[in-house]
């Protein structure tokens, strides 16, 4: 049986319609949309301007634009970033570098697949003006017998506090209180629950803003940070598991080129563009002016503008874990850079 002219017709339009629905425009030009991978969860281990990519990713629709559509969450803090991961409630994290061989250690196989910054940012130590201005706190060594906050038991802000008391001679002093996220860990300083506390850049502008704090460990000069690590070391990574990579390469590909594309947008602008881009969405608990000083500094000293975390940087920051601090140094050999970091998505989204 023929089909009759008007129902040709409509299957035509239908079918143009259909071929259409791939095709938008760009600047005036006929773009094809990108193929669909689906969607992935997306954890971020606390608020903060350190993970500023990840913000302008998410905010200029670049992980949309390769085909994946991303669904972000403040996780909170490293550990429970790594418990997400490792349950599959995320495909991908991002908190301190750390937690990839922390997680192949303990069974769950993870991989490092874009790096953020060069310097763990979290690694300055905080004190009340008051203090210092007396003599009471003016360096590491004047925290033996107080209590320093960190966020929890094995955190990146935890292992730092440790190796920088070890560092001072007086670990065995000291008392390291595990006491949640960032922003509580501001609150307990300020308010006298401890005499010290580790912290982001943004925290230190924070409390110097408002007049009430003042750094005594500052990791974000050149001088302190190689006096302590001795060159680059990887503080905030994007991770997820090996078995992700195995069977979704594509996936992690799109994810680490959307990563890619909002740190060159990063390099590429003043820090108060980044701050107009990001800071009513994601960053807005902190003022607006210590984000925008603290993106100023991390632009200049912290940010990894290739990415690209090196074998060199990876073993300093095992290094640090090393020693018993988390693990031992028999541990830590079976967690080699060949294992725990994959940088050809990188490599791949800059065409190197």
């Amino acid at each position: 049986m023929s089909a009759s002219p008007d129902f040709t017709t409509r299957r035509r339009v239908l079918a143009a319609a259909g071929a259409l629905a791939g095709i938008g425009l760009v600047n005036g030009r006929v773009a094809f949309a990108q193929p669909k991978l689906g969607r992935v969860a997306y954890g971020q281990g606390s608020i903060d301007p350190f993970f500023a990519a990840g913000y302008v990713a998410l905010k200029k629709g670049y992980f949309g634009e390769g085909g994946l559509e991303v669904e972000y969450l403040n996780s909170q803090s490293g550990p429970r970033t790594n418990q997400l991961l490792a349950a599959g409630q995320i495909v991908f994290g991002a908190t301190a570098a750390t937690a990839a061989p922390a997680l192949t250690l303990a069974g769950k196989p993870a991989t490092l697949v874009f790096g953020f910054d060069r310097k763990l940012t979290y690694a300055n130590i905080i004190v009340r003006r008051e203090d210092f201005e007396s003599g009471k706190i003016k360096s590491l060594k004047d925290l033996a017998g107080k209590r320093v906050g960190a966020t929890q038991p094995q955190s990146s802000t935890w292992l730092m506090a440790l190796y920088l008391m070890q560092k001072a001679g007086v670990a065995d002093k000291v008392d390291i209180r595990p006491l949640g996220d960032l922003a509580t860990m501001l609150g307990a300083l300020k308010t006298g629950s401890v005499s010290a506390s580790m912290a982001t850049m943004s925290m230190m502008e924070q409390a110097r803003q408002e007049g009430w704090g003042v750094p005594i460990f500052d990791a974000t000069t050149e001088s302190s940070w190689n006096e302590f690590m001795g060159g680059d070391v990887p503080g905030i990574a994007a991770l997820t598991l090996q078995d992700t990579i195995q069977k979704r390469p594509e996936v992690v590909q799109a994810f680490v080129t959307g990563l890619v594309r909002a740190q060159d947008f990063i390099s590429a602008n003043s820090a108060a563009a980044v701050t107009d881009a990001i800071y009513d969405d994601y960053l807005n608990a902190f003022p607006r002016e210590a984000i925008e000083k603290t993106l100023g500094v991390y632009k200049e000293t912290v940010f990894l503008k290739d990415n690209i975390i090196t074998q060199d940087a990876y073993d300093r920051m095992t290094a640090v874990m090393g020693d018993g601090r988390q693990f031992s140094n028999e541990e830590i050999k079976t967690v080699p850079y060949d294992r725990c970091v994959n940088m050809s998505f990188v490599r791949r989204a800059r065409g190197l």
